[in-house]
């Protein structure tokens, strides 16, 4: 008899069991500032946001025009909408972020899942993809949409440019429309080749290239094409949207939450392709979101709005806590590895998506025998919320987990800010504290 599932927290929205960054005090001010306004916001948003989100997309390589931006009040409601508004069944990567699926069985869309390949998450193998489209439709299915992170929640790791092309020229050989979550990518964690940035300075592009390497080597040429933020130091991640590739079939949808603004200012922008089947797109989202009231509320909308444009203070904070998230990550992922528990390498945003099919002997000896033993067990252990693999669409029988590396940087804003300061994060006695306490953890599974 199948048990139900501990609901300690609900993996479908992760920040309140997360806890987040405090705002930036010029965001709050902003926030603040707003707060007497009486008059509502647009529903899709003001025309002096789509401008900003419109130039947040040109700093990324994606010409944007404010008719294609639609804004409303986080990424859960825009996604339930473009869902409702595109018809047909879902199509999901398997595993995925948790709030997708809930969201399409409320739309009225069958999913899917596709396995997306071992070295990363959040993108499908395109002939898996392929495999599933045509089985779903041999069974009388209508697949429509394929919903795709190329910074991915749960897993941390962002899809290789290659498998993008490949899953983006399968997508459009099946005529599906591709919503893209790239909410994380402006978390990339940066590595130990990179040069050191300054905060303040904004992404490199193709026609501007990183800041010169210590020791005078110079950058690589520029490349060709629009300009997007690219790397151009060997083992640097690159994230490269699907709207590069098939831009008349890509929706790009970002929370804000992800890397800009808290949590608790619900935000989120989505870029609708330039083309009739966006204009059908900006119609049902307007008849759906206007419905249920779904516009930014106006004082987010101001902090949204100044957010997006990216002064240097936001500059800044995204810099430092990408940096921080990568750093805690990395240390993690290292001390899982050497008590031999699988992983994927972290790249971007504050998860570690974890696979203990190995110690399944161990385990069970501690009478853990599935997910959700595993799930209570790792929850009462740490003290906190640790979602199992069964909420982001893996098997029961699969003994994987999601751990958020965000409580790593501190247990209140206070030791959270000093970590983003900090010159080396792991230097910080709170952090190393925390990073002990999952070690011990873990140590206690792996033993014999």
């Amino acid at each position: 008899m199948q048990r139900p599932a501990p609901a300690p927290h609900s993996a479908a929205t992760p920040w309140a069991a997360e806890g987040a960054l405090p705002p930036l005090p010029e965001l709050a001010a902003r926030l603040a500032a707003a707060t007497g306004r009486s008059q509502p916001e647009p529903v899709g948003g003001a025309p002096e946001l789509h401008r900003a989100a419109c130039g947040y997309w040109a700093r990324r390589g994606l010409h944007t025009a404010p008719d294609q931006v639609f804004a409303g009040a986080g990424g859960q409601p825009l996604l339930l909408a473009l869902l409702a508004a595109s018809g047909g069944d879902v199509l999901l990567t398997r595993p995925s972020a948790a709030w997708y699926a809930p969201l399409a069985r409320l739309a009225g869309r069958p999913t899917y899942h596709a396995p997306a390949p071992a070295p990363s998450g959040g993108v499908p193998d395109p002939f898996a993809l392929l495999e599933t489209v045509r089985r779903v439709r041999a069974e009388g299915g209508d697949p429509r949409v394929l919903v795709l992170a190329v910074a991915d929640d749960p897993t941390g790791t962002v899809a290789p440019p290659e498998l993008l092309h490949e899953v983006c020229e399968a997508a459009a050989a099946e005529d599906l429309l591709i919503i893209s979550d790239e909410t994380w990518r402006d978390t990339v964690h940066p590595t130990a080749a990179d040069p050191p940035r300054t905060a303040a300075d904004p992404p490199p592009t193709a026609a501007t290239g990183p800041p010169p390497r210590p020791g005078g080597a110079a950058p690589p040429e520029p490349a060709d094409g629009p300009e997007r933020p690219v790397t151009g130091w060997p083992g640097e991640t690159v994230v490269v949207s699907p709207a590069e590739m098939v831009p008349d079939r890509v929706v790009v949808l970002t929370d804000l939450a992800g890397a800009l603004t808290p949590p608790s200012w619900p935000a989120a922008i989505a870029r609708l392709p330039a083309s009739d089947r966006g204009a059908e797109l900006h119609a049902g989202l307007l008849a759906a979101l206007g419905a249920v009231r779904g516009e930014l509320p106006a004082p987010v909308a101001a902090a949204a709005l100044h957010a997006l444009r990216e002064p240097a203070p936001v500059r800044a904070r995204t810099a430092a806590a990408a940096r921080a998230y990568g750093a805690v990550g990395t240390a993690a992922y290292d001390r899982l590895t050497d008590l031999g528990v699988l992983s994927r390498p972290p790249r971007a945003g504050h998860h570690l998506y974890v696979d203990l099919a190995e110690l399944r002997g161990p385990l069970a000896e501690r009478g853990i025998a599935d997910v959700v033993d595993l799930e209570r067990h790792l929850t009462r252990r740490l003290g906190r919320p640790v979602p199992g693999g069964h909420r982001f669409g893996d098997a029961p029988d699969d003994l994987r987990v999601r751990l958020s590396t965000l409580p790593l940087l501190g247990a209140d804003d206070e030791q959270r800010l000093a970590t983003l300061a900090a010159r080396d994060p792991l230097e910080r006695p709170h952090v190393r504290a925390a990073l002990t306490l999952l070690e011990s953890a873990f140590s206690e599974l792996a033993a014999d």
